[in-house]
């Protein structure tokens, strides 16, 4: 008798993921109108941001994920399943975005924006010792660790503000893959694909998107603390 390995987890997952994706389609095209409007709930705030990458203004970005919405119903019966069908969207709204960028004079690919420089460190050097000293390079003022916060404090209406805003501080590549990751939840690979960036620019811009938004949340801490 032959024996079979069972599938492992990740191809389960995948396989789930596929099973999930069919169902959300065949709904779609019969017109379920409530599974229709949380997919919107689920990725227009995302699709907007990815937009704004190559549109003038937000108002614009706004349009560009509503045609895509449209584009999407549009295209539905020749969805395929080779793609997750987030990432199907997210190709729709980018190709849309292209050309809109291009009518509004403003086509500028994520992946040229570059990234603030190959040798912008991701933490100030004067948190670490000098060379002089006998701990060089070790750590001068460490961070606080903030998982020894309470949760209240941590899970306030001013950490969120700080956060936000240290998010939108920053330059606008690293804001966009942080918010993806961060926020929406998004893995490195859907990251990648939608703006267009190899794994390891989107890694260094998520180290240095995550080192930014922890010291301005230390900083923000630090002062509640008094």
């Amino acid at each position: 008798m032959t024996v079979v390995d069972p599938p492992s987890i990740a191809t389960v997952s995948v396989i789930d993921a596929g099973h999930a994706d069919r169902d959300v389609v065949d709904a779609l095209l019969r017109g379920d109108e409530q599974q229709f409007r949380a997919l919107v709930g689920r990725h227009h705030r995302a699709m907007v941001h990815v937009a704004q990458r190559y549109v003038p203004s937000h108002a614009v970005a706004e349009e560009v994920a509503q045609d895509a919405w449209v584009a999407v119903v549009t295209s539905l019966p020749r969805f395929e399943g080779r793609s997750s069908l987030k990432t199907w969207i997210f190709t729709i709204l980018v190709n849309q975005a292209r050309s809109r960028g291009v009518r509004e004079h403003r086509s500028v690919p994520f992946s040229s924006l570059g990234d603030d420089g190959p040798d912008e460190a991701a933490v100030s050097p004067d948190r670490f010792n000098g060379p002089d000293h006998r701990w060089a390079e070790h750590w001068a003022q460490p961070p606080r660790r903030i998982d020894d916060l309470p949760e209240e404090r941590l899970d306030n209406d001013q950490t969120r503000r700080a956060v936000e805003d240290a998010i939108a501080a920053l330059p606008v590549n690293q804001q966009r893959v942080v918010w993806l990751r961060d926020v929406e939840g998004w893995s490195a690979e859907e990251v990648c694909a939608a703006l267009e960036l190899t794994e390891a620019n989107q890694r260094v811009l998520l180290h240095r998107a995550r080192a930014k938004v922890r010291a301005a949340l230390e900083v923000a801490l630090e002062a509640s603390l008094g």
